[in-house]
């Protein structure tokens, strides 16, 4: 077999393996998910039952029946989440390339055991909750008349209380300090039918005192006042069961929960028992299934470097001899770029008779001015390319206007004005950083610090600092060089104009920076003259 049927062999293996590891991955990916949302539904299940119990003792707190209704609602709720999740936990999904490798938790004994006590858990709870939920109403259906006969006890207890001790009789005031007793203890402090019993009795021997005394009046109101005391005795009586059996109940829940809790933990460590057996089951898998694939590609570069003909030598030096082509070649477009963009901002100088120095110059001035302003040296750099481009709108003006010898007229001047706007969108679609910074240079290298410039008439730091930089090196320059409509300005005249300016056409830092570094611009103008 030759060298290449083996290289085209063992690549086929290799891609094998590697396909077996993706499927490896992928069966432990969905085992994995399925184990999480296993044990988030199981989680959930806890969480509701916390909820269900929570409403359980609300339930018991409320003293309204309407709001004891939607109480209802709610847990009803919580029980139809919950049969929701125990028909989802209830489906077994089978994956056989999985359960090769890990029983799914779905079927395995101890967590079915474990499932099955949290369902026969929620099911006592509801059973209590419905008994609670009857109780509660009957408690709050008592309330509401022990509440409705209360004030008729209590102002039928003064009555009788006035009469008898207007009345002065000695046994019927010890009796009815008893009655007061015994009405206090069951009404406040026990709710028992014995206390009732004596609570009656206090009132039957008081009935049968107003008799002998001929108290007839006394008497039937003692008759009313047992009426009223029989049926709010038996309310409290039967409240005060209520609430012992809501709290017996309240406690069963509570011991529901924390064996809950318990299960909850026992289920989590044996679900964390099968994961991590299954992660060291698909880690020895993955272990040995690289280790192959690793062997193979030695022993596959091992037979080609016995059998390749191109040295490693002969390879790097093609390479490098490569590397030198493209590196030349990118000088040359670098090279020829920067050649373009400096003849086209001479093209739109050249036409208002400039000469072709004057960006040369701007550009060296910008790139001075950007570095001393604090930009880094590829951005001070990319602004000295994009400079010459800041008149380019030039060319789309009449040469009538453009190399008119003396001042300009109001429409000239207008006309003149569109230059900078022409410049920008003549460059502005251009996706490539230095074009998109050109074009910023073209339309606001003739705004002003103060926000008399155009053509936005933006103030101060508004203006970008590609445009101020650029608007004071073309000044300069232009000031310095002779034109068609003027002479060329002394050094001195130029340096008291931008201290005038300063603040008003230029940024005071910029100037600033030109006044301390007034050499570096001296010189690249006496080395560039026209």
């Amino acid at each position: 077999m030759n060298i290449r049927r083996k290289v085209k062999l063992s690549f086929v293996v290799i891609v094998l393996m590697l396909v077996f590891l993706g499927l490896v991955s992928t069966v432990i990916t969905y085992q994995v998910k399925e184990n999480s949302n296993f044990r988030a539904k199981v989680s959930h299940i806890v969480i509701l039952q916390e909820g269900m119990n929570d409403i359980l003792v609300e339930s018991i707190k409320i003293n309204d029946l309407e709001k004891l209704e939607k109480l209802k609602i709610e847990f009803a709720q919580y029980e139809n989440d919950f049969e929701v999740l125990r028909r989802e936990l209830s489906q077994i999904k089978k994956l056989t390339l999985a359960n090769l490798v890990i029983e799914n938790l779905r079927q395995d004994k101890m967590v079915k055991h474990y499932l099955e006590e949290f369902y026969t858990n929620e099911h006592t709870i509801e059973l209590i909750y419905d008994e609670i939920f009857q109780r509660e109403r009957e408690k709050l259906q008592n309330i509401h008349v022990f509440d409705t006969f209360y004030p008729e006890e209590n102002k039928l207890r003064i009555v009788i209380q006035t009469k008898i001790l207007e009345s002065n009789n000695v046994e019927q005031i010890k009796e009815l300090g008893n009655l007061r007793y015994h009405s206090k203890e069951l009404l406040y402090q026990k709710s028992e039918n014995e206390i009732l019993e004596k609570w009656l009795s206090n009132i039957e021997r008081l009935i049968v005192l107003a008799t002998q005394a001929k108290q007839e009046e006394l008497k039937n109101t003692l008759i009313d006042y047992r009426v009223v005391a029989q049926n709010i005795g038996e309310k409290a009586i039967r409240i005060e069961a209520i609430r012992k059996i809501e709290n017996e109940s309240i406690l069963r829940v509570s011991n529901i929960l924390d064996s809950n809790k318990a299960l909850s933990m026992a289920l989590e460590k044996n679900i964390s028992q099968s994961s991590n057996t299954f992660v060291d089951k698909m880690r020895l898998i993955q272990l040995l299934v690289g280790i192959s694939v690793v062997l193979l590609i030695i022993i596959l570069a091992f037979k080609v470097s016995r059998n390749v003909s191109l040295t490693m030598d002969e390879v790097e030096a093609k390479i490098e001899e490569g590397l030198v082509e493209v590196n030349a070649l990118n000088a040359e477009i670098e090279d020829t770029q920067r050649e373009i963009i400096f003849t086209m901002g001479a093209i739109g100088e050249r036409r208002s008779k400039e000469t072709g120095n004057h960006v040369k110059r701007v550009a060296e001035y910008c790139k001075i001015l950007a570095l001393h302003y604090g930009l880094d040296e590829q951005e001070s750099e990319m602004l000295k390319l994009a400079s010459p481009m800041h008149d380019i709108g030039k060319i789309a003006i009449p040469d009538t206007v453009l190399n008119k010898p003396g001042r300009f007229d109001e429409e000239e001047r207008r006309i003149m004005d569109t230059h900078s706007m022409m410049g920008y969108e003549m460059l502005k679609h251009s996706t490539r950083p230095l074009l998109k910074m050109a074009a910023i240079v073209a339309k606001e290298h003739h705004e002003k610090y103060d926000g008399t410039g155009y053509p936005d008439n933006k103030i101060g730091e508004e203006i970008h600092i590609y445009g101020r930089i650029t608007a004071l090196a073309d000044v300069f320059d232009a000031l310095g060089s002779a034109r068609v409509y003027k002479p060329a300005w002394d050094d001195e005249k130029i340096f008291a104009l931008f201290k005038e300016e300063r603040g008003k056409h230029f940024d005071p830092k910029l100037v600033d920076i030109f006044f301390e570094h007034l050499g570096e611009f001296l010189h690249v103008r006496n080395n560039m003259k026209d």
